[in-house]
């Protein structure tokens, strides 16, 4: 029996506007692992920053071409830095926009339940607030409307202003909240949870109402670049290399 080609996760590559290093190795994984799987999800934070679709960016520009490229499906979830990216650029990129709750039917192995991650950090309750603001149709119309140079200018202030203001955070507030993680998977009865954002990779185990599920978190490209592996084997987070990705001890395995 032939065997069923893999589902490919990847989040948090925050890319710059001009290519650098990690613009140069995501192309790399594009025309490698990706080109054997049979789909590949983006769950946000592809980007430092997104000011609108009218902003093409060399980087911006070089990744559309390749994701266009692909000759399976590509999925772009929004992130809390990207949530602009709209159907334009998507259009360009050949990538299908998802919700912020995706439940994905058909993956190879358990059916997941995939999230940027970023709303599941509930006891982040100034980035919450700015969450539902930045969020807002009426704001992102307001925003759009203004010169590129002005909304450039605006994302980078934003941008130093989220730096300093998460060195500053306890790290409990930064990650997930257990009873939000416990919430999305029974609100979507999933045993399986895929997430990126906060930038600390591992495989958890927990229960939920005495129901085993697993949640993955996936690695940011700026520090060790990788991404999750979902097929008949179970999820995998792999570096580049293909080697077992190298996380935390803790209530997290490697792979399950």
């Amino acid at each position: 029996m032939p065997i069923a080609p893999p589902v490919l996760v990847v989040s948090d590559l925050h890319l710059d506007r001009e290519p650098g290093p990690t613009l140069t190795r995501f192309l790399a994984f594009l025309d490698g692992p990706a080109r054997a799987a049979s789909a590949l999800y983006i769950l946000g934070d592809l980007f430092e920053y997104w000011v609108g679709d009218d902003d093409d960016h060399p980087a911006a520009e070089l990744l559309a071409a390749a994701l266009s490229r692909l000759p399976m499906p590509v999925t772009f979830q929004h992130g809390n830095r990207d949530f602009l990216l709209g159907t334009a650029y998507a259009r360009r990129a050949g990538m299908t926009l998802a919700p912020e709750e995706l439940p994905v039917e058909g993956a190879t192995g358990t059916a997941p339940l995939m999230l940027h991650g970023d709303s599941l950090c509930t006891a982040d309750v100034d980035h919450q607030r700015f969450r539902t603001l930045v969020r807002a149709p009426e704001w992102q119309r307001e925003f759009l409307t203004r010169p590129l140079d002005t909304r450039i200018a605006e994302a980078e202030r934003l941008r130093a202003l989220s730096r300093e203001a998460g060195r500053l955070k306890p790290r409990d507030i930064t990650d997930v909240h257990p009873e939000a993680v416990q919430a999305v998977l029974r609100r979507h009865q999933r045993a399986l949870l895929v997430h990126g954002h906060t930038h600390r990779p591992a495989i958890h185990r927990l229960q939920v109402d005495g129901r085993p599920c697993l949640r993955c978190v996936l690695p940011a490209w700026d520090e060790l670049p990788g991404y999750l592996v979902l097929d008949a084997g179970g999820p995998r987070l792999l570096t580049l290399d293909g080697e077992a990705y190298p996380v935390v001890s803790g209530g997290a395995v490697a792979s399950a």
